[in-house]
């Protein structure tokens, strides 16, 4: 068996076939079970992450900090730049080359789309894109179609329903494009007038001959979709008069899901600022806070594993 992503960078989703993808999905169910029979083992013994974060992050930043420590590994934690030599005005560029020497990988996120792809020119060491800007977070479009085949099966079969700040939604950038590799998937994508799909994305759908629409009204679409992936405003990324009139456009509550099938899944990758009401938190049909986040651990794990481990024969 050969390993496509042994010493490999994984800034986009671009690079993946279905072949990729269904190796990932394989590996995480692997490492789902690994951590609920022994918690973890020692595969990446004397390996050491360098997870280098110049925005904000608590699940991403924790889930790839967790994943190393359960296969065995160490970790280089720069969450937040205000006390590296970054403030002194030194370059991604050099940043990346000195950490390089530390660690045996990069996970990096930073505000700029396309800095991780500069990053990983410099580096010497595999790179992994953890969300630049507003332009994709491609381990996150893995997490989130794991959990939909998860819960729901064969993804060509699905309809999704994407709703929220599409203009300025990495995830969502990043799931659309790897949703294009399912042929018969169907995808709707409702948002308010002043933050609709991105441009480049709505094109590659096209280009990829994908069956997808566009809404500004999502309530009619519910009844037929089997996901719900609801998106926060993203206030880092616009004026406050329009963060100020378009939060608060969508919200999901028991009215919503009562619209819903029985059989159908409500996500988000997180954090909410108010677009899903708690009420229905414990919804069997909501997974952000449960089987979302807890893949969110086994994919990355799957990640780092297979491209940090050679696994040939």
């Amino acid at each position: 068996m050969k390993n496509n992503f042994f010493q490999k960078d994984y800034i986009t989703v671009d690079c993946l076939s279905p072949s990729d993808v269904n190796t990932i999905f394989k590996k995480s169910l692997e490492m789902k079970r690994l951590v609920e029979k022994k918690g973890g083992d020692t595969r990446l013994k004397g390996k050491v992450l360098g997870a280098i974060f110049y925005e904000p992050s608590s699940r991403t930043f924790s889930s790839f900090v967790t994943a190393m420590q359960r296969l065995g590994g160490g970790f280089i934690p720069i969450h937040g730049v205000q006390n590296t030599s970054v403030v002194k005005g030194e370059t991604l560029e050099d940043t990346v080359r000195v950490f390089s020497s530390y660690a045996d990988a990069l996970v990096i996120r930073h505000p700029e789309p396309g800095s991780i792809e500069i990053a990983a020119k410099y580096a010497t060491v595999p790179v992994i894109n953890a969300g630049d800007g507003i332009g994709e977070h491609p381990t996150q479009a893995l997490i989130d179609i794991y959990t939909m085949q998860e819960a729901l099966g064969d993804v060509n079969k699905l309809h999704i329903l994407m709703i929220g700040d599409l203009a300025h939604y990495r995830p969502t950038n990043s799931m659309a494009k790897l949703l294009a590799i399912f042929p018969k998937v169907k995808l709707s994508f409702a948002s308010p007038r002043e933050v609709p799909l991105p441009d480049n994305i709505r094109n590659f759908l096209k280009q990829k001959k994908i069956n997808f629409r566009e809404y500004n009204d999502f309530e009619k679409l519910l009844p037929d979709a089997d996901v719900l992936y609801v998106t926060r405003v993203k206030k880092e990324y616009m004026s406050e008069k329009l963060y100020k009139k378009i939060q608060g456009s969508y919200i999901i509550n028991n009215k919503t899901l009562q619209k819903m099938k029985r059989k159908s899944i409500v996500m988000h990758c997180l954090p909410r600022v108010g677009e899903i009401s708690t009420d229905i938190d414990t919804d069997p049909r909501s997974l952000y806070l449960t089987h979302e986040v807890r893949n969110g651990l086994y994919v990355r794990m799957a990640l780092l594993d297979l491209i940090l481990n050679k696994y040939e024969r």
